[in-house]
């Protein structure tokens, strides 16, 4: 499973930074989920998907959605 993180974020046209600022959560924080060195929490995740204003299952690459 992939963590699609990085493609919404830019079709979004959000930088790295700004989503840091709208979530409160680290840059770095952020760039280790879309490079899958850690992985989020559920409710990381659902912040996450609150401010791309998508679904948690958006985010993962899939074939169980």
């Amino acid at each position: 499973m992939k963590v699609l993180l990085y493609e919404i974020r830019k079709r979004q046209n959000f930088t790295l930074r700004e989503l840091a600022k709208k979530t409160g959560y680290s840059s770095a924080t952020l760039n280790n989920y879309e490079n899958q060195k850690t992985f989020p929490n559920l409710i990381a995740l659902e912040n996450i998907a609150t401010v791309l204003n998508c679904k948690i299952t958006d985010l993962f690459d899939s074939e169980i959605k």
